[in-house]
C-alpha cells in the first residue's frame, strides 16, 4: 500500500486541526488572568461538552437503545472527561506550566498505545514508535526551552513545600491517562457502530454534566468582567466544542495511539502564538523542539512510496 486511505488521511487532518484549536487555550486564558485554572478548565470543558450534547440530542434520541447498551463505555468516556481538565489544570498550578504540560501531554500517546495493545490486541508499529519518539523529544526540549522563563514553577523546598511539585506530577499523569481512556473510549464506540456526533455528544454530554458543579464552586469570577466572560466563551465554543467536533471525526478513521500522537502538535502552535500574539521569547532550543515535533508527525503522516508492500504499516 503505497497511499493512506482517502478516509485516513482526512481523519489526521482532522485531529490535527483539532490540535490546532486546542493550541489557542493557552493565549485566551492568558487574557483572563483573574480566572483561576480550575475554574477555565471546568466550564471550557463542561460548557463544550454540554453543546456537544445539545447539538446531538436528536440523533442521541433515536439511538437510545444503543446507548443504554453501551452506557458503561460512555459513563467511562464521561468521567474521564470531566476528570482530565480538572487534574491538568491543577498540574500545571502545583508543578509549574512546562512540568504539567510535558506530563500531560507527553505521556498521553504512550498510554493509549498500552491501552489499544492490552484491550484491543492492537500491535505497535515501527513507524509510530518512531514518530512519538522524535515528537517526545522534541516536546521536552521545547518544555525545557519553556521552563527557563517559567515563573510559575513552585521552588523546591524542604518541608511542606516538597509534596507541591510532586503532587503536580502525578495529577498530570491522571491528566494523561484520561485524555488517553477517553479517547480510547470514543474511538471504541465508533468502532462499535455508534455515529460519531452521537458517540462525542453522549460523552462530553455527560462529562459537562458532571464539571457543573465545578464551575459552581469555582467560577464566580467568569462574570466579573466582560474580557473574562469572553475568553471563557471563546475557550467553550472553539477549543473545546469545535475542536472535539473535529478530533471526534478524527476518531473515527485513526486509532486513539495514533490521534494522540497527532496532538502533539497542540503544544507547537501554543509556543507559536506565546511569541507571535503575548511576545515571549522563545530560545534557541525552543525551535529545535518545534523542528523535532514537525519531523516526527510527518513519519507518522507522510507516506512514501514503497519498495514492498509490508515496508509501511499503518
Amino acid at each position: 500500500m503505497t497511499n493512506p486511505s482517502p478516509h485516513r488521511a482526512a481523519g489526521t487532518i482532522y485531529v490535527l486541526l483539532a490540535a490546532t484549536l486546542w493550541g489557542t487555550t493557552g493565549t485566551a486564558a492568558a487574557l483572563a488572568p483573574e480566572v483561576g485554572p480550575l475554574a477555565v478548565g471546568a466550564a471550557a470543558m463542561g460548557f463544550g461538552g454540554l453543546l456537544q450534547g445539545a447539538i446531538a440530542a436528536r440523533p442521541m434520541a433515536d439511538r437510545a437503545r444503543q446507548l443504554r447498551t453501551h452506557r458503561s463505555m460512555i459513563l467511562l468516556g464521561a468521567l474521564a472527561i470531566a476528570v482530565y481538565p480538572l487534574a491538568f489544570y491543577s498540574s500545571m498550578r502545583l508543578a509549574g506550566v512546562a512540568v504539567g504540560t510535558v506530563v500531560s501531554i507527553g505521556l498521553a500517546p504512550i498510554i493509549a498505545a498500552v491501552i489499544e495493545r492490552v484491550l484491543d490486541h492492537r500491535p505497535l508499529s515501527r513507524r509510530w514508535l518512531v514518530s512519538t519518539g522524535i515528537s517526545l523529544l522534541g516536546i521536552g526540549a521545547l518544555t525545557v526551552a519553556h521552563a527557563t522563563n517559567d515563573d510559575s514553577a513552585p521552588e523546591l523546598g524542604t518541608g511542606s513545600l516538597m509534596w507541591r511539585p510532586l503532587l503536580g506530577i502525578g495529577l498530570a499523569g491522571i491528566a494523561a491517562a484520561t485524555y488517553a481512556l477517553y479517547s480510547w473510549a470514543a474511538a471504541t464506540l465508533i468502532r462499535r457502530g455508534l455515529p460519531t456526533r452521537t458517540t462525542m455528544g453522549a460523552m462530553f454530554g455527560c462529562g459537562g454534566v458532571l464539571l457543573l458543579p465545578v464551575v459552581i464552586a469555582t467560577g464566580a469570577s467568569i462574570v466579573t468582567s466582560p474580557g473574562n466572560l469572553a475568553a471563557v466563551t471563546y475557550l467553550a465554543v472553539v477549543p473545546m466544542f469545535l475542536g472535539y467536533v473535529l478530533f471526534g471525526r478524527g476518531l473515527a478513521v485513526v486509532p486513539a495511539s495514533t490521534a494522540t500522537t497527532l496532538s502533539l502538535w497542540e503544544p507547537v502552535v501554543a509556543a507559536f502564538l506565546a511569541v507571535m500574539v503575548l511576545h515571549e521569547q522563545l530560545p534557541v532550543l525552543g525551535w529545535l523542539g518545534v523542528a523535532l515535533v514537525l519531523i516526527g508527525l510527518a513519519v507518522l503522516t507522510l507516506r512514501l512510496p514503497n519498495r514492498s508492500p509490508a515496508s509501511i504499516q499503518k
